[in-house]
C-alpha cells in the first residue's frame, strides 16, 4: 500500500503499517492506537460512561483517492460518507470518516444510525473482520482541529466493507494527560 496518498492540490496523508510507527510513539498512544477492540467502548471507559457522538455530516459522495484504492473500487464510484465526533463531557477526542460502497449498502440500515456510533453496530456483527490497521501522523483533512495520530482499518463483514478512518485529537491528549505524540 501506498503511504503518500494525493488528497487535494498539495496535501497528502502518509498512511503506514501501525508496527511501522511503534518507535515513534510513546506508549500511552499505541495502546489507544494499535488497540484492535472497539474505540467506542474504550472511549465510554476513559470518559466515565459520559459518551456521546456528534453526527457532523452524512451523505452520498465520492471517495478520496485513498478511500477508493483502500476499498479497491473505482474513484468514481460512489459511496456512503458519515463523519462523526466522538465526544467525552460534550467535547470532542476523536473524529471519525467512514466510507463504504454504496453498492454494499442494501439492508445495512448504516443511515439510521444518527448519533449512535458506528463501532456500536460493527462490533455486534458475529462475522466481522478487521483489517491491518494503518496510520497517520497527520491530522483529519476534513476536520478543523488538529490531533497527533490518526488510524484506519477496513472492516468486513460478509459482502459489506466500510473503511473507518479515526483521528484523534489533542483535547483528548490534554484530558488523559498522554504526550503531544
Amino acid at each position: 500500500m501506498r503511504d503518500d496518498v494525493f488528497l487535494g492540490p498539495d496535501r497528502y496523508l502518509a498512511w503506514r503499517p501501525a508496527a511501522a510507527w511503534r518507535p515513534a510513539m510513546s506508549a500511552g498512544w499505541w495502546h489507544w492506537v494499535a488497540s484492535t477492540d472497539s474505540l467506542t467502548a474504550r472511549l465510554i471507559d476513559a470518559a466515565h460512561g459520559d459518551f456521546g457522538v456528534r453526527l457532523l455530516t452524512q451523505r452520498l459522495d465520492r471517495p478520496r483517492r485513498d478511500e477508493a484504492l483502500a476499498l479497491d473500487i473505482p474513484f468514481t464510484q460512489r459511496v456512503w460518507r458519515r463523519e462523526v465526533a466522538l465526544c467525552a463531557a460534550g467535547n470532542p477526542w476523536v473524529v471519525a470518516r467512514s466510507v463504504a460502497p454504496l453498492a454494499q449498502l442494501r439492508g445495512q440500515r448504516l443511515g439510521q444510525l444518527g448519533e449512535r456510533s458506528l463501532g456500536s453496530w460493527l462490533f455486534r456483527q458475529p462475522d466481522l473482520e478487521r483489517g491491518p490497521i494503518d496510520v497517520t501522523r497527520q491530522s483529519a483533512p476534513f476536520h478543523v482541529e488538529r490531533g497527533p495520530w490518526g488510524r484506519r482499518s477496513l472492516f468486513q463483514h460478509g459482502r459489506f466493507q466500510v473503511l473507518v478512518q479515526e483521528f484523534f485529537l489533542a483535547r483528548m491528549a490534554d484530558e488523559l494527560n498522554l504526550p503531544r505524540r
